[in-house]
């Protein structure tokens, strides 16, 4: 949707994310907003609508909410949007730990599959792909990871490759062994999460 020219508002359904390089802005938006949404017939719900002032400069905006239109809207330091949780410290640390914890929960419910010795390793990996996979890296496109945060992913996907791959058999003990990380990444055959 454009406003005063330029494309500033992303829409989704009933999710509308206003966007501005400074609150002046976001302001002037969520009132061309409001005032587009009466003419239509439609209100705003003011106990629904938060902003967020995402910016290298933490002091832009300090006021814990804003006027608009005579509707108070309140400021949050985070707020999830399409599923994906955003903050103002453009931090990803929640998010990835939240879609670890989604990695885990699909981790589980397929736990007795990933671990049959009836499926092959091959059914196993698209098991993994189709199912565990997408939900620990969805809306990963907008990732700037670090190295702590690429660690974290790598050790949830070993953590589940030991589950579909099982152990090795020492040669000389007749032992079982875990797998080591490079002969899990041989093993898999594909990109590694990261």
């Amino acid at each position: 949707m454009k406003l005063n020219g330029t494309h500033q508002i992303l829409v989704y359904a009933d999710d509308v994310n206003i966007l501005g390089g400074s609150i002046h802005t976001v302001k002037e938006n969520a009132e061309a907003l409001i005032v587009a949404s009466k003419e239509i017939g439609l209100e705003v719900n003011t106990d629904k609508t938060k902003f967020i002032v995402m910016s290298r400069d933490q002091n832009a905006g300090q006021s814990h909410s804003t006027k608009i239109d005579n509707n108070s809207f309140e400021r949050v330091e985070e707020f999830k949007y399409l599923g994906t949780t955003l903050t103002n410290k453009h931090s990803i640390q929640e998010e990835i730990k939240s879609r670890l914890k989604s990695g885990d929960a699909c981790d589980h419910m397929v736990q007795n599959l990933l671990s049959s010795s009836l499926l092959s390793k091959n059914l196993k990996n698209k098991i993994y792909r189709t199912i565990i996979f997408p939900g620990v890296l969805y809306g990963c496109e907008n990732w700037s990871l670090t190295l702590r945060e690429e660690r974290r992913l790598r050790v949830f996907e070993n953590r589940v490759l030991r589950k579909i791959f099982g152990t090795k058999r020492e040669e000389v003990t007749g032992e079982q062994m875990k797998l080591h990380n490079e002969e899990l990444n041989d093993l898999y055959c594909s990109p590694n999460i990261v």
